[in-house]
């Protein structure tokens, strides 16, 4: 799962990263407006968390410009500000969710779990390849009941795999939505870790091929 944070206040910023990235999420910073603009349009997130008070403007103002890049993207609102008519404002201009500033770390992964089990979403809560299922909202792979241990660029990969299961997805797709910007990546980085997650699927019995498109990118193949 891939997460933009928009927060100018570097401290609570890092160590929301440090908090999501613990359970394997990939994470991107932006402490403007204008650079999570830049950002909405050259990455694909699966999460939005905003503050409200930016440098240059109310953080609610990127709802529209989200909202019309990214339909459907969850946006929770992270604010100090939390009277009820803060609140409400936030809610009317598109957010999923409020979360008042100080929370409790718990409560925010909690909150990012709801808005993903949206009723929109949950139909494809779980996606079946060969032997395989990949659970969307908690990033799980499993074969039978036993769960595939993978790391977190390994989830990524799956996951983006898994939902265009039978497409052939663009080397550069995979790569935005593994590598957030700030990672050092290799031209052979990505194949490690497709190298790593083939070997695991195959040793889980998995019945699924990730198949190379040579200069283009890769497919995920039911081979049941």
């Amino acid at each position: 799962m891939r997460v933009l944070i928009v927060e100018d206040e570097a401290e609570f910023a890092n160590a929301l990263r440090v908090a999501l990235e613990r359970e394997r999420f990939v994470v991107d910073q932006a402490d403007s407006i204008l650079m999570a603009e830049e950002a909405a349009k050259s990455g694909s997130y699966d999460l939005v968390l905003l503050d409200r008070t930016l440098p240059d403007g109310d953080g609610l103002s990127l709802l529209p410009i989200l909202r019309e890049t990214h339909p459907g993207l969850p946006v929770i609102v992270l604010s100090a500000r939390g009277e009820v008519t803060d609140r409400i404002a936030g809610l009317d201009n598109g957010a999923d969710d409020y979360l008042i500033k100080p929370f409790d770390v718990d409560e925010m992964f909690a909150r990012i779990r709801a808005v993903r089990r949206r009723p929109a979403d949950l139909a494809s809560e779980e996606i079946h390849v060969g032997a395989l299922v990949f659970d969307v909202t908690n990033d799980e792979a499993s074969v039978g009941c036993q769960r595939v241990e993978l790391a977190r660029r390994e989830l990524r990969v799956l996951a983006v795999l898994a939902k265009r299961r039978g497409r052939t997805v663009l080397r550069e797709s995979l790569e935005q939505a593994v590598f957030g910007f700030d990672d050092e990546v290799q031209s052979n980085t990505l194949d490690s870790h497709i190298s790593r997650l083939r070997r695991k699927l195959t040793d889980a019995n998995a019945q699924v091929e990730i198949h190379a498109i040579k200069g283009v990118g890769y497919l995920l193949k039911d081979l049941s």
